[in-house]
């Protein structure tokens, strides 16, 4: 059982987060200096977390470079990718909102973003987008296939940019789960006849009962799919966004090819580890070569089907460093969402451990997504390095202003917006 302050992860049992009394007892990460270190920590092997007795006391030291527990890395210090320079590291996370209009975005998404700008998030990343009109989650989700789409999201990337964050965008395509009707209009499948559209996958397995049996992709159809993705990039830069996520994850399109689950495919698009993570290293390829050299791409995965069979957590490592070999920057560690009836673990920063081992054992950036709350909790997963930026999402639907609270419950002095400043603490500077 986890003690007051402190959590402990379902899958491994050891600690994920606690709230400290003071920064004199933080955790400390100590490496062998023998380590070629990263930036924030990030090494090739593990690292000891111990607690830090004296504020003095040097909190780190790989090689030649340390840092003070004062002046270690937490979740307000900023984080340079390429040329983008993160000013903290709260991500808003893509959440579909069910309120577009044939893919277009609207006041809604500009008063729902925009307001997490003006909260403090470092990053805003817009719901999953869809990169043609059958690949959207819902008939209500926002796309990107098309250029007219373009004018209606530079504003709210404007917006956004104007308030200190970076403005982000999700590339999705829903693949076998396409197609289902909002929460709660009852999440249920919409017909064709009633503005749905074809559910297609890898292979003709359905994800559930009551879901379509989707049409299995014939081989000529995927460089159509990989032309969408990197079209819908290109469309991203005009849009005025600076950073692209891929959504590999949750048992979509791109989750789908590489699990074995949902993938029996006997071309070279299906079978062993390469067959099956070809068409996502094709779509990053195609994205790269449309996407400036000088702007970071990540990738969203589920590090685990939590099925027998499935893809699992030391295929997302190997598909990691194939992916920092494509010229992806970070991987957003997510979970599940591929095969239904499955048990979660569901806990306090339940995916958190799939950050960390991919983040050490793979070499790259890393995000930790799910049940991330308290400010405490975020802080510490980032000062102990086991991930680089940690994203909210149910947390930040119910109050937009969590960032600027979790500075002052952390005692980091952070800027308001100057409209706002009048309800800042003492001292705060105004963006």
């Amino acid at each position: 059982m986890s003690s007051p302050g402190r959590a402990k992860s379902p899958t491994t049992g050891r600690t994920i987060w606690s709230s400290p009394a003071s920064p004199a007892t933080r955790p400390r990460r100590t490496c062998p200096s023998s380590d070629s270190c990263w930036p924030a920590g990030l090494a090739g092997s593990s690292c000891s977390t111990t607690a830090n007795t004296s504020p003095t006391a040097s909190s780190r030291r790989c090689g030649g470079w340390s840092k003070s527990p004062s002046k270690s890395v937490g979740l307000f210090d900023s984080l340079s990718i390429r040329d983008l320079v993160f000013p903290n590291r709260i991500v808003v996370s893509p959440m579909c909102q069910y309120s577009s209009h044939d893919g277009f975005a609207t006041d809604w998404h500009l008063v729902h973003l925009g307001s997490r700008a003006i909260g403090g998030a470092g990053t805003v990343v817009f719901e999953a987008t869809a990169v043609v009109p059958e690949g959207r989650i819902s008939p209500s989700d926002l796309g990107l296939w098309k250029d007219d789409h373009i004018d209606r999201l530079a504003p709210i990337t404007r917006f956004v940019a104007a308030h200190g964050a970076v403005p982000a965008i999700q590339l999705a395509h829903a693949g076998r789960k396409a197609s289902t009707a909002a929460p709660w209009a009852g999440g249920g499948m919409v017909s064709e006849a009633d503005g749905g559209f074809e559910a297609v996958g890898p292979s003709a397995i359905r994800f559930a009962e009551g879901y379509p049996m989707p049409r299995a992709l014939e081989g000529s159809e995927l460089p159509a799919v990989v032309q969408a993705f990197a079209d819908a990039a290109r469309r991203s830069l005009q849009a005025g966004f600076q950073l692209i996520e891929l959504h590999a994850a949750h048992g979509y399109l791109l989750h789908e090819f590489l699990s074995p689950l949902s993938n029996r495919r006997t071309d070279e698009y299906g079978g062993g580890f390469e067959g099956r993570t070809r068409l996502l290293r094709e779509v990053v390829m195609a994205i790269r070569a449309e996407w400036p050299d000088r702007l970071p791409l990540f990738v969203r995965i589920s590090a685990t089907d939590y099925a027998e069979g499935g893809w699992d957590l030391d295929q997302s490592i190997e598909l990691a460093r194939l992916l920092k070999g494509l010229g992806v920057d970070l991987l957003d560690c997510s979970s599940g969402g591929n095969v239904s009836g499955v048990r979660i673990p569901l806990g306090p920063g339940y995916q958190v451990p799939f950050a960390e081992r991919i983040r050490r054992d793979a070499g790259i950036l890393t995000a930790a997504v799910g049940l991330i709350t308290d400010p405490a909790q975020a802080d510490e997963i980032i000062r102990t390095g086991q991930a680089d930026l940690v994203m909210l999402a149910r947390q930040l639907l119910r109050d937009p202003y969590w960032p600027l609270k979790a500075a002052q419950a952390l005692g980091v002095a952070t800027s308001w917006p100057g409209q706002y400043l009048r309800a800042a603490p003492p001292g705060s500077p105004a963006r």
